[in-house]
């Protein structure tokens, strides 16, 4: 399968703006963003940081999309850094730039990272000297494609979406898309381009119907249908293959697992209910995972890691769960079987690397509205739609955060619901002072949500003081859960050994009792022999992304040794210690 199907255009006229705002270095800084960006943005220089602001008030007005503005150090009157920080004010989806020369570059560090602290900007980056200055345009592509992605709308679309308004279904199906990375676009029914793709699926087709990048159109199309015709179903397993490990669910710990097991000549699968990425990928900024300095996205990191794994020979099957997981025949090599609804797999070995699941709030006021305007987790393909709308986040983790601040860049309002007594007891700092430089963010601790409801959609919430138990009504567009974890779990054989609630134990975390010859399984085994846990569904994981994938990564030389066993077993027998 091609990892960048082919696209149809859609009006692709209106070029995003780009503005320089630049004096000492203006030629320079103008001709390195023409020479390289002005097919695709229209590229604006102006020279003082006021002539920046009324620019981009004229161009808000004109209601023409400004992508990035790019400032120099030092403007006649002011600086670059005083100027971005005035930005978001104005335009607050813009990517901010800070230019600097190289004679003052490494005197302007400490003033950069502490604007960079403030969130005065998205990033700084030194003016080329010279040509081909690919770091310089790394930094500037990168703000770019994560714009182009996050609030631009698509100007390609692969993926196409004939629905009803307010359809839930058809909702979830474009939230999968976004979260895969895959540009798409909603047809009314009788938009002259849904009745062509209407007429493709035949009489008597029910809504949504979806066209695939790869032309498939399916009728009645669900997530899960989208999921499995895009990225392979389980029907295509080949019948009576073994592979040497089956990685179950493809979140940050699963496609570590696969990119190390295939890397080294390991025959992978890998099994998906939904979207590839788990819910690492709908995290709209990660910015404290090694080795990306400028941040990057969930779906962009599980886009990648998925292609990584893929070029290494590893096989995908998305679109429906794992239903249970048990032993192979006795007269025949050890091995398990995996099995999904009308499909099975066999595996010597099986990764658990099914993540964890927001828990829902109970309050049926709310979760009769999910899907028109309630949201458990963080709905980016929504953001755009929440533009000036009041929006209520509930929940305190890291996830909560950064679907905060990345809905702050369109809606009116953003308030963080916790029942802490503060956001900083279970959130990451550099998230915390994120959202306390952000004015549209408002947080309210010791509180939760009691009832809601509106007409059609979601309109309003009654929260409650957990201290005072005060109770207050409040206009609410749109509601996005993204409360604490609840271990996917619930299919595994009783062999397998769980804590109270419900994570896997490994290793010397498992009771005694449970122990073989006294000795407790590997680091990251299970009770079951062959079959590891990693990640978040692992009891006594950090929960948190750069963990997830280290766990996923350090799996693989207990997969190996446990390969290494039953090849001694075939051949005589063997201690697998």
């Amino acid at each position: 399968m091609s990892e960048r199907p082919e696209a149809r255009a859609e009006n692709p006229s209106d070029r995003p703006v780009v503005l320089l705002v630049a004096d000492a270095h203006a030629s320079r800084v103008e001709e390195e963003f023409r020479a390289r960006y002005d097919r695709d943005y229209r590229v604006e220089l102006v020279r003082t940081a006021d002539a920046a602001l009324d620019r981009l008030r004229d161009l808000v007005a004109a209601r023409e999309p400004v992508a990035m503005i790019a400032a120099e150090r030092r403007l006649p009157d002011a600086t670059g850094v005083e100027l971005l920080h005035q930005v978001p004010a104005v335009v607050s989806t813009a990517r901010r730039v800070a230019l600097i020369s190289g004679d003052e570059y490494a005197d302007a560090l400490d003033e950069m990272r502490a604007a960079l602290l403030r969130r005065d900007m998205d990033t700084f980056v030194g003016i080329p000297r010279g040509a081909r200055d690919e770091e310089f345009h790394t930094a500037l592509v990168e703000l770019l494609s994560e714009w182009g992605w996050s609030v631009a709308r698509p100007t390609v679309t692969s993926t196409e979406i004939v629905a009803a308004p307010g359809d839930r279904v058809a909702a979830a199906v474009r939230d999968l898309l976004e979260r895969l990375g895959v540009p798409n676009r909603v047809l009314a029914p009788d938009d002259a381009a849904a009745r062509e793709i209407l007429g493709e699926a035949g009489p008597g087709a029910v809504l949504p119907v979806v066209r695939t990048f790869a032309g498939r159109v399916l009728s009645g199309a669900t997530p899960s249908a989208v999921a499995e015709a895009m990225y392979g179903g389980y029907d295509s397993i080949p019948p009576g293959e073994i592979a040497d490990v089956a990685v179950v669910g493809a979140g940050p710990a699963g496609l570590a697992a696969a990119v190390y097991a295939a890397s080294e000549g390991l025959a992978t699968v890998v099994l998906e209910r939904d979207a590839i990425g788990g819910q690492a990928g709908s995290s709209s900024m990660i910015r404290n995972y090694l080795g990306f300095p400028r941040g990057i996205s969930g779906m962009r990191l599980a886009q990648r890691s998925r292609v990584q794994a893929g070029r290494f020979g590893a096989r995908f099957y998305t679109g429906r769960p794992v239903a249970r997981i048990e032993p192979g025949p006795a007269d025949e090599p050890e091995h398990h079987h995996v099995h999904v609804d009308g499909a099975q797999l066999c595996a010597r070995t099986v990764v658990l690397a099914t993540g964890v699941s927001y828990r829902r709030l109970g309050v049926p006021g709310v979760d009769q509205h999910v899907g028109t305007g309630v949201h458990y987790g963080a709905a980016s393909s929504v953001a755009r739609e929440m533009t000036d709308r009041d929006v209520v986040v509930v929940g305190g983790g890291n996830s909560a955060g950064q679907a905060a601040v990345h809905l702050a860049k369109f809606a009116g309002s953003v308030t963080i619901l916790v029942r802490r007594g503060s956001i900083a007891e279970t959130m990451s700092d550099y998230l915390v002072r994120e959202i306390a430089a952000t004015p549209t963010i408002a947080v309210r601790p010791r509180t939760a949500v009691v009832d809601g409801g509106g007409d059609g959609r979601l309109q309003w919430l009654i929260t409650e003081d957990l201290d005072t138990g005060e109770r207050s009504k409040t206009h609410a567009d749109g509601l996005f859960c993204l409360l604490g974890a609840e271990p996917d779990c619930g299919w595994l054989p009783d062999g397998v050994a769980r804590d109270d609630h419900g994570f896997v134990l490994t290793g010397r975390d498992v009771p005694q009792e449970r122990w073989e010859d006294g000795r407790p399984p590997a680091s990251l085994e299970t009770t079951l022999r062959g079959v590891f846990a990693v990640g978040d569904v692992r009891a006594g994981s950090m929960k948190r992304v750069a963990s997830a994938s280290g766990e996923g990564a350090s799996v693989l030389p207990l997969v190996h040794a446990h390969l290494a066993w039953l090849r001694a077993q075939e051949f005589g027998g063997g201690d697998p210690a």
